[in-house]
């Protein structure tokens, strides 16, 4: 099973929280790097712990919330080996995962209620990586 690494600021905890009940809830085993509150942080200290947890190989994907998933994304996008999207709807969780063989989900806690970070958490942990074209495609990234 695939380990996930999680991360907010506090625009984001509300949703994380609600992931991390899915996860608990299926038994998908996960590491929450933070934010414990609605406190306010720096939301590119949390990427950067989810980045490195990937780069480390101690997780599989990871899942950054913040206020619009826009700022997670840019942090995380600035690590050598991340392809970070943010999502808010359903048909780009899949296809980002089949095409772009993504490792990182970003969401927004101001954007999308739980139910929603919920859904698309679950597409984006169980859609495969189709392969073929697609991966000179991502290696064209580097």
């Amino acid at each position: 099973m695939v380990m996930i690494a999680l991360g907010s600021d506090h625009g984001g905890f509300e949703i994380k929280e609600a992931i991390k009940t899915y996860l608990s809830d299926k038994g998908i085993p996960f590491i929450d790097f933070g934010t414990d509150s609605l406190e306010s942080v720096d939301y590119p200290v949390y990427a950067r712990k989810v980045c490195d947890s990937i780069t480390r190989g101690e997780s599989e994907l990871g899942i950054l919330c913040c206020g619009t998933g826009i700022g997670m994304s840019m942090a995380a996008n600035k690590h050598k080996g991340i392809r970070a999207a943010v999502l808010n709807e359903e048909f780009s969780a899949e296809a980002t995962r089949r095409h772009n063989n993504a490792n990182i989900l970003c969401l927004g806690g101001r954007i999308i209620d739980g139910k929603k970070a919920v859904k698309l958490t679950e597409i984006f942990i169980n859609t495969p990586f189709d392969g073929g074209r697609h991966t000179k495609r991502i290696g064209m990234f580097e």
